[in-house]
């Protein structure tokens, strides 16, 4: 028992120091060193592993777990690279982990003064401007800003825009469309948030058969899923499944 404590405050000690030296966030020193060697390891799983075997599958799962555990890092770091230097890249950074906490407000400001001079028609700034408009209930502002950026024709559309623009549709009242465009949404974006939009459309309009279809189709595809698709994906069941069980 004295050796594992021995070993464990040793590599606790190493995973701290690196964490320094390396310019990582303080916590990580902190929680390292506390609660050991559970957080020595998750350390070892998200920091180190993905930057030595440098897959694509490693980094997303990293970067998913440090999500969780930190969900404001991004958002400082973002802030932090904007202050040092004012670039339109770094201001679109920053907009995007805004959005990511729910600053919507912040991010709409930060996407919309982005989009200006010869940045006026990137197609991420728009966007990304659209998304904190719907998320603050403004959905006509948004359909101006997609149709600005060509979400109104579909040859254009990414499957992010035309989720956007479905969303946009239907809070304007325009149903037909917006089922056209969520519908297409599901079949072609990554992940689980077109789907899962579709499904609570599908029940917001008294079809929850299908809803609670597409629901169990995403329940397949969780199963299947890594861990960290599934804590990702975790939010999405859930806004299917409250619009699924609400009884108005």
């Amino acid at each position: 028992m004295f050796a594992f404590g021995g070993l464990s405050l040793i590599f606790s000690i190493a995973l701290a120091v690196h964490a320094f030296r390396t310019g990582r966030h303080y916590a990580w020193a902190a929680a390292i060193m506390v609660l050991q060697p559970i957080a020595g390891l998750i350390y070892l799983f998200v920091e180190l592993l993905p930057e030595l075997m440098g897959t694509g599958r490693m980094q997303r799962a990293g970067a998913a777990t440090l999500r969780t555990l930190d969900p404001g890092r991004e958002y400082r770091e973002a802030k932090a690279a904007l202050a040092e230097v004012a670039t339109v890249h770094n201001q679109a950074r920053l907009a995007a982990a805004a959005a990511a906490l729910g600053r919507s407000e912040e991010a709409e400001r930060l996407f919309r003064e982005a989009a200006r001079g010869v940045h006026a028609d990137d197609p991420a700034l728009l966007l990304g401007r659209a998304n904190a408009l719907l998320e603050l209930d403004r959905p006509a502002e948004a359909l101006e800003a997609l149709t600005h950026l060509g979400a109104s024709t579909v040859d254009e559309r990414t499957p992010a825009a035309t989720m956007a623009l479905g969303r946009a549709y239907e809070a304007l009242g325009h149903v037909a469309e917006a089922e056209a465009a969520l519908r297409d949404a599901a079949e072609t974006l990554p992940g689980f948030e077109g789907q899962a939009r579709y499904a609570a459309f599908l029940a917001r309009h008294g079809r929850r058969g299908e809803a609670r279809e597409l629901l169990s189709d995403m329940d397949q595809r969780l199963r299947k899923a890594p861990p960290h698709a599934r804590r990702e994906a975790r939010p999405w069941r859930a806004l299917a499944a409250k619009a699924i069980n609400h009884r108005p």
